[in-house]
């Protein structure tokens, strides 16, 4: 008898638990999700496949995306710090031409966007909407022509570094390697003059001014000279995990108080502060080997970097976060910045530790029940999952469209 008694003390229980994971369903599916930072252009250039094809790269294809109701993916056009003053800007085109083959290849399923109007249109339409943001401002090649063409060609967003300090914006830095030393990327103590102009001049086209990789003093000066709101497409809280990567509690609600958006990364060590320490005390283990295959192969860059490789592959997999810990961060943007701040921004095929249980875009609908589980309402589900980047993203168009009048940008960089 006390059995059945216990099992009708837990009818209710189990009862909500369903209705949370229902009313979670009905919500995710008719939401908009964006995601702002996939990497998948940069693995399906390296090795060519069909996303129509389950498993075509680490995190992405077509099948995983529907089934995680993915609506607008930004394919990253990301441009490794090798390029940088070798050939950048020729491998940016050559990965936004990439993503125009995939998107054309598709039509069915895929179309390219480059507007929230664009976005909303292919939700109704029941197509995925790819989108394009550069990673690494070193693809310019310090042209402001440059960027206006990378415009035109259909980008939207432009992290202003990668792990590599560039001519005119300091970069947090390769935080990776054994011996980073944060120093050695504080060359400009922030934005340059021509930094500060590019910035000005993404804003009077309208690209969005992404400082991910960037610097803590280029955040300032961002801030500071920016006319438009500016995004951070794949970095999450510091005080949850002490990767430079992430942004300070100060950082998230200067961002936010200019209308900006924090976009959370889901790799495993910018979501938890021990994996994040078993990290940095696994590079303290492997400083003396590394900086022995550094100096053995300074002139064989090709051989180095298969050493480093083969040095990093001896230490196994990396231990990986539970996936709540996404939401987690995702609570605390709206705890320090508001509800209007934060979204999603997976850094997808280009992280190697996605959390237990959030291993690609198909478990997008896990952070809907979640956060309707913690208590969090409809409307703010639907913020985080895309609403409100795509309200960023009308500021930004409305602070390109208020300066209308004023002409391109001029200034050319130079050395001295």
């Amino acid at each position: 008898m006390r059995y059945w008694f216990l099992a009708v003390l837990t009818l209710p229980l189990i009862a909500r638990a369903d209705d949370i994971a229902t009313r979670a369903q009905k919500i995710h599916a008719s939401s908009i999700v964006v995601d702002t930072h996939l990497d998948a252009p940069d693995q399906l250039a390296s090795k060519w496949a069909d996303v129509a094809t389950r498993g075509a790269t680490d995190h992405f294809d077509i099948p995983r995306a529907r089934q995680g109701g993915l609506t607008a993916p930004f394919f990253a056009i990301y441009v490794a710090a090798s390029y940088a003053d070798h050939g950048a800007a020729r491998r940016a085109l050559e990965l936004i031409d990439l993503t125009h083959r995939v998107v054309d290849g598709h039509r069915q399923d895929m179309t390219f966007a480059t507007t929230p109007a664009d976005i909303r249109t292919a939700k109704q339409a029941g197509k995925i909407a790819v989108l394009m943001g550069i990673e690494g401002g070193h693809a310019i090649e310090d042209s402001l022509g440059v960027l206006r063409e990378m415009y035109r060609a259909g980008v939207r967003y432009m992290t202003l570094t990668h792990v590599n300090t560039n001519h005119w914006a300091d970069s947090s830095g390769p935080f990776y390697e054994p011996d980073f030393d944060p120093k050695k990327s504080a060359v400009h103590h922030g934005l340059s003059e021509f930094g500060k102009t590019v910035v000005k001049e993404m804003n009077r086209i309208g690209m969005i001014v992404d400082i991910s990789h960037v610097s803590d003093d280029t955040i300032r000066d961002v801030l500071a000279v920016s006319r438009a709101p500016v995004m951070a497409s794949h970095s999450s809280c510091r005080v949850l995990s002490s990767i430079p990567r992430n942004l300070t509690d100060d950082q998230i609600k200067q961002i936010a108080a200019k209308g900006g958006v924090v976009m959370i990364n889901v790799g495993s060590s910018f979501l938890d502060q021990a994996i994040y320490d078993h990290f940095t005390a696994t590079l303290a283990k492997l400083k003396p080997e590394y900086l022995r295959i550094k100096a053995a192969y300074a002139k064989d860059p090709e051989r180095l970097r298969a050493e480093l490789m083969a040095l990093q592959k001896k230490q196994g997999p990396p231990p990986r976060a539970q996936w709540t810990k996404v939401v987690d961060h995702i609570e605390h943007v709206i705890q320090v910045g508001g509800e209007d701040a934060v979204g999603i921004g997976d850094d997808f095929d280009g992280i190697g530790d996605p959390p237990i249980g959030f291993d690609d875009v198909s478990f997008y609908p896990k952070l809907s029940e979640e956060l309707l589980r913690r208590g969090h309402s409809e409307a703010q589900v639907r913020k985080v999952l895309g609403e409100n980047f795509l309200a960023f993203f009308a500021r930004v168009e409305a602070a390109r469209d208020k300066l209308a009048s004023e002409p391109p940008a001029t200034m050319v960089y130079s050395e001295k």
